[in-house]
């Protein structure tokens, strides 16, 4: 695996439950990662945010756990095929390298204020294009962006990083006024079409958080895996972990 430098380690605000403190190192690797590189990290827990990698190192809270879809066993609910067929038949789905330009990043904002995710504390922050292109579009590794269109409209944009046998999914954004249409939830699925063609072994869902209202639904594709205390432990229904001697290792 190659080096990483800490470049960011302080106690912070927590992301995802409101008054709770947060550790999240960010670290630079040495030089980008190479695929196999890329399917390692993400197996020990490791996320991406620019060109840093981060895990979860919280001093008195392990609500954050990485999920993974195993790409050839998981099973799309009746919900899922439903917003499969209604996103197939509404939306054009353009495949490519991750680009920041304006229309972007206005809807990023858009996506930020519609869903609730800017705080008081988040108003004094911009988000331009160079901000945009720090969060995304800069990357340590091989990333890939997956664009809807209604029409010549950009309706919603996710960006995932590649590996040699997984996808990881970044982040997604999308305009509120689609949301009837589940864009975040369409977009996955597509994902997950794309790792089936693509013959790969997982697609990563960043990290799961019961208490959290924008990351709890992740449970809702199953089966999934996901990381406790260092092992992968597969979930075939919400609530319901395999028996312990199934875990998988990472």
């Amino acid at each position: 695996m190659v080096a990483t430098f800490i470049v960011y380690d302080e106690l912070d605000r927590c992301p995802y439950l409101a008054g709770h403190v947060a550790r999240l190192p960010l670290r630079v690797p040495a030089r980008p990662l190479t695929r196999s590189e890329v399917d390692a990290a993400l197996a020990a827990g490791d996320r991406r945010q620019g060109v840093f990698l981060y895990r979860p190192s919280c001093p008195a809270c392990r609500a954050c756990e990485p999920i993974r879809l195993p790409v050839a066993g998981f099973q799309p609910s009746a919900t899922h095929r439903r917003t499969l067929r209604a996103g197939d038949a509404r939306f054009r789905l353009e495949v490519g390298r991750p680009v920041a330009d304006e229309q972007r990043a206005a809807l990023y904002a858009r996506h930020k204020w519609g869903r609730g995710l800017t705080t008081a504390e988040d108003q004094e922050e911009t988000t331009d294009v160079e901000t945009y292109a720090a969060f995304l579009v800069e990357t340590c590794c091989e990333s890939v962006e997956f664009a809807l269109y209604d029409g010549d409209r950009l309706v919603s944009v996710a960006v995932a990083d590649r590996g040699d046998q997984s996808l990881s999914a970044v982040y997604c954004c999308f305009d509120p006024e689609y949301q009837r249409y589940s864009p975040g939830t369409y977009t996955i699925l597509k994902q997950w079409q794309y790792c089936a063609a693509e013959g790969l072994e997982h697609l990563y869902l960043g990290l799961y958080v019961a208490d959290s209202a924008h990351l709890s639904y992740k449970a809702t594709f199953r089966p999934h895996e996901r990381r406790i205390d260092g092992a992968w432990q597969r979930f075939d229904r919400v609530g319901g972990a395999q028996a312990p001697g199934e875990a998988r290792a990472s």
